[in-house]
């Protein structure tokens, strides 16, 4: 996956995916568990943000659209 400062939704899942199958494999570590377990609850909630923000700008458009008719 390419770094970069805006990554889509689509990226963002499939890190987290990456994230919480980590979890169920052989490099489990108690130690890092915490760590992760942040950093996928944070990639989560950007998840929502994004997706509640897409949803907002399709009811948007589809009251243009509307109006439009």
């Amino acid at each position: 996956m390419s770094v970069k400062n805006n990554p889509t939704i689509q990226e963002k899942t499939i890190q987290l995916d990456e994230l919480v199958a980590w979890f169920d494999s052989d490099d489990f570590e108690l130690e890092k568990a915490l760590d992760k377990f942040a950093e996928a609850e944070k990639l989560a909630e950007e998840i929502e943000h994004d997706l509640a923000a897409l949803k907002n700008n399709i009811e948007i458009v589809k009251a243009k659209f509307n109006e439009a008719l």
